[in-house]
């Protein structure tokens, strides 16, 4: 995808995304998942890609309103996270929660603006709105340059797979073909690639694990 079609993407994207932690408020509705227990469920996947030592840096692209710092929080002891999103919305209210944390900061951005050990992106590749397959294809394919080029040890995400009922596959969102992303981030990011579709939800995740 061209540099110059992501700000009008991303500016789509942040409206969608606000509208919905104005109607619902700073939880799990609020960035468009059902409950949270399914957040959870996510998360429990995407930080599989994270050591066992703390002491780790994190960058969290699409960070909402900062869900994935208080389950990382309730696993470790000591880590610095750096939330990221596109929506001034959000981030507002990830700044008012954890105001005066430690090691924790949230900025309004499209990417990271420093590399940490470790990249986490959750449900950002799901809503296309009108996006065509192929624009939107593009944009996951960019956006994975990012957090590879922002990560030192390794990078997690998430995406809508092919493989969903297809009374589940509305036109707005997208459905990721499994076994050609894993296949994308093999060649191109890692030897170290794990493909996680196991857990009961109409997605995957995606570990990538760098030799360091």
């Amino acid at each position: 995808m061209a540099k110059s079609e992501i700000p009008e993407l991303l500016t789509e994207i942040a409206g969608y995304y606000s509208a919905k932690l104005v109607e619902h408020g700073a939880n799990a509705k609020g960035v468009d998942w059902s409950s949270e227990a399914s957040q959870l469920l996510r998360f429990e996947q995407l930080t599989k890609v994270i050591g066992p030592a703390d002491g780790f840096s994190v960058n969290d692209l699409g960070c909402g309103y900062g869900a994935l710092y208080d389950f990382l929080r309730s696993r470790h002891r000591s880590f610095s996270y750096t939330g990221c999103d596109v929506s001034k919305v959000m981030v507002g209210a990830a700044q008012a929660r954890y105001h005066g944390t430690d090691h924790v900061r949230f900025i309004l951005a499209s990417e990271p603006p420093e590399i940490a050990d470790y990249g986490v992106a959750s449900g950002i590749f799901h809503v296309r709105l009108a996006r065509t397959s192929s624009e939107w294809l593009r944009y996951i394919e960019a956006i994975l340059d990012v957090m590879h080029r922002t990560s030192r040890r390794g990078f997690s995400f998430n995406c809508l797979t092919t493989y969903s009922d297809a009374d589940k596959m509305r036109g707005d969102l997208y459905f990721a073909d499994p076994c050609r992303i894993f296949d994308y981030c093999k060649r191109r990011y890692s030897r170290h690639v794990a493909l996680l579709h196991d857990y009961g939800l109409y997605e995957f995740t995606i570990l990538v694990r760098k030799e360091v």
